[in-house]
């Protein structure tokens, strides 16, 4: 294997502003581009507007630089975080080249990076560049194995597959669950539905490029398959199968492992049960990812990431009425008053995979997990990993509801924060990926 080209959609909107610093050419080379230019849809084409006039071209628009180790583009307006707490717009720079195409009626902006410059971001977008050397070659690793992973399965995939949407809906269920695969113009899109990838925006350290470089085409293999090598920010104390996040395929480097030297006492470690869910999920367990640690945390948790910090025991409450609206906002479906939540699957870690809600008007059963929590915040809820407590109960109609958890993010695969707390403790990066990923071996794939 040669090392890859990846294309990176970076953003969709109906118009894109794009700064050119240095000269850029049109894939047949007869535009020069540089300066400031304006992309827009006219017809069934793509409009370009600049110092040099306007003119437009067909689909899959393709602009390269003249010199790709010095020439740079930047584009304005890019949204990060899109759909969670921290979403916001910022300007954002790029090397490699641009490909504009068209999707319903707006235009995607698209990367087009070999796949050690684009990991050299990736890792420096997801954490602190300055993280411990340990950590960004872990995460060097798995981002690397992911993405190929990624690119393979959508050569796997049958015309049938690629339609399927992932989504069963009738009167009482409602069970989704999201993937990459809603990309179909490119492999893999710049924020975190797939890997945040901010291009030469964010600050590259010499720590950064070693990482990248010392683990240069390592990659995560079972047999002869590249690790769909998942990843999130905190487990709570214990790592989810894949089976319960995604499509009902077992991954045996992707199992329930306990984040910790050794399993925690006075627990019965079957999460699946309720009670014993309920008493893990009101305790503080020992774990790699239990720590307040400021000095771990601003290594992997950017800025904005660090605007919260509850994230290994959390409680969120709800008013009926807010519940009943926020439900409504996000589904489309008035449950009417609430008056049960009640988990029918969780798995290992204690993630709930099916909860049905009761509503005076409605009862649906709702997963998977990011469709649970989905539907019950703004954003996106930490984790499905919480029990229900129901307060204020009149005529069997709770008042408030508080929502008690662990973790942040899915839980399948290497936890983020644990990582870096075992970075510090001494472990080397090989030893952090064995612990997460289970069955798994580092092999050079390029």
């Amino acid at each position: 294997m040669t090392e890859p080209v990846l294309s990176v959609g970076v953003l969709k909107a109906k118009q894109i502003n794009v700064i050119f610093y240095g000269d850029y050419y049109t894939e047949e080379g007869d535009r020069l581009l540089s300066g400031n230019y304006l992309f827009t849809i006219s017809g069934n084409e793509i409009k370009v507007s600049g110092k040099s006039g306007e003119f437009t071209f067909s689909d899959n628009l393709v602009i390269n630089p003249s010199s790709a180790d010095i020439e740079h583009f930047t584009i304005k307006d890019v949204i990060i975080g899109i759909q969670f707490h921290w979403e916001r717009k910022e300007k954002q720079s790029f090397k490699g080249s641009l490909r504009f195409s068209i999707e319903d009626d707006c235009i995607w902006a698209v990367n087009l990076i070999n796949i050690e410059e684009y990991l050299r971001s990736v890792i420096s977008s997801e954490m602190n560049a300055r993280s411990n050397i340990n950590l960004l070659k872990a995460h060097s690793v798995i981002s690397r194995s992911w993405v190929l992973s990624q690119i393979e399965k959508s050569k796997q995939l049958t015309d049938e597959q690629k339609k399927d949407p992932g989504f069963t809906l009738t009167d009482d269920t409602r069970i989704k669950w999201y993937d990459r695969e809603d990309h179909t113009l490119f492999d893999v899109c710049a924020d975190d539905h797939c890997q945040r990838y901010q291009g030469i925006t964010k600050i590259f350290t010499e720590s950064a490029d070693n990482a990248v470089k010392e683990t240069r085409g390592l990659v995560l293999k079972y047999g002869s398959d590249i690790c769909d090598a998942r990843y999130y920010k905190s487990c709570g104390g214990v790592t989810e199968p894949f089976e319960n996040v995604w499509e009902d395929k077992h991954y045996p480097y992707l199992i329930a492992v306990i984040d910790y030297k050794f399993e925690p006492d006075g627990f019965n470690l079957d999460f699946t049960d309720e009670k014993n869910a309920v008493k893990w999920l009101d305790s503080d367990p020992p774990a790699y990812c239990n720590t307040t640690d400021k000095k771990i945390l601003s290594q992997v948790l950017p800025h904005f990431d660090q605007e919260t910090t509850d994230f290994y025991r959390w409680q969120v409450e709800y008013t009926n009425e807010q519940l009943r609206e926020l439900i409504l906002k996000k589904s489309g479906i008035d449950f009417g008053e609430i008056t049960d939540m009640v988990p029918l699957k969780r798995g290992p870690s204690a993630r709930i995979i099916e909860l049905r809600i009761a509503g005076r008007l409605k009862t649906m059963t709702i997963g998977k997990e990011l469709e649970i929590r989905r539907l019950l915040s703004e954003s996106h809820l930490y984790s499905s990993a919480f029990y229900v407590k129901k307060l204020d109960v009149k005529d069997g109609v709770p008042g408030r509801f508080i929502l008690k958890g662990a973790g942040w993010g899915h839980g399948v695969g290497l936890c983020q924060i644990g990582a870096a707390v075992m970075a510090e403790k001494g472990f080397m990066f090989d030893e952090i990926l064995l612990h997460y990923y289970r069955n798994a071996q580092l092999v050079k794939a390029y």
